[in-house]
């Protein structure tokens, strides 16, 4: 059976008000946005694109003919158990009050399962990490643990990121952050080495207006909700999980 995946997990951020661009968003658009948890999330809203719908009745084929027009996001709805001192919800209240647009992140609940592996390292400029058949994407979070010392330049329990430069199927170098220079290695190492992926789940970004953040109450069983509508003003960027 293929994996199927919860709702119950995921997480919902929004950032500071931000211009919007004039060409569809990318993850580079969001690198430097400094994000706030929205807590206590009860219902999410959907996410993606739908074409416009242009339909031309042609008499002399008695038929319609239908073709795609302007792409657009649907209207999200987003509730939220109220909690009056969270600053994620505080957040929300006061975009409602603007006219601006905001960056939205949701993390889903698909994280991958951690990898592990015994590694070699070179002393080198860069350093080499050995990893028979890691499977591992540039970018992919990682941590390695040691029963002696690593070369200097990686220190255990930190997270590095495989680097794109040289990276093969059996072997990569680590930069300190996403993008980053490849790290070279110096000094002495020993014992054995362990590499341990930090699994990353997909996420998803989007700008969008806070057209609406009312207080939803209901029957006697209920709990306050904040109800928050977000009108999506950008295509949905889609990044999938590392690890």
């Amino acid at each position: 059976m293929a994996t199927l995946y919860p709702v119950a997990g995921c997480r919902y951020y929004i950032g500071p008000a931000m211009e919007l661009p004039d060409v569809d968003v990318t993850e580079a658009d969001f690198a430097s946005v400094v994000w706030t948890e929205v807590k206590n999330y009860m219902e999410a809203g959907s996410l993606g694109d739908a074409a416009a719908l242009i339909t031309t009745p042609l008499i002399d084929r008695g038929r319609d003919v239908k073709q795609k027009g302007t792409r657009n996001a649907p209207s999200r709805q987003d509730n939220f158990a109220v909690s009056a001192t969270d600053a994620g919800q505080i957040a929300m209240l006061a975009a409602e009050r603007t006219d601006y647009n905001y960056p939205f992140r949701v993390d889903l609940n698909d994280d991958p399962i951690v990898k592990s592996s015994v590694v070699t390292m070179t002393i080198a400029a860069p350093g080499v990490i050995t990893w028979a058949n890691h499977g591992l994407s540039a970018g992919t979070p990682i941590k390695f643990t040691t029963t002696g010392a690593l070369p200097t330049g990686l220190t255990a329990g930190t997270t590095y990121y495989v680097a794109a430069a040289g990276l093969t199927t059996g072997a990569f170098s680590v930069s300190a952050t996403p993008g980053g220079a490849a790290i070279t290695t110096t000094g002495t190492q020993s014992g054995v080495h362990t590499a341990s992926t930090v699994p990353v789940p997909s996420k998803r970004y989007f700008v969008g207006l806070v057209a609406g953040a009312t207080e939803g109450f209901g029957g006697p069983n209920n709990v306050r909700q904040l109800q928050c509508t977000v009108e999506v003003n950008s295509n949905t960027v889609r990044v999938a999980p590392l690890g």
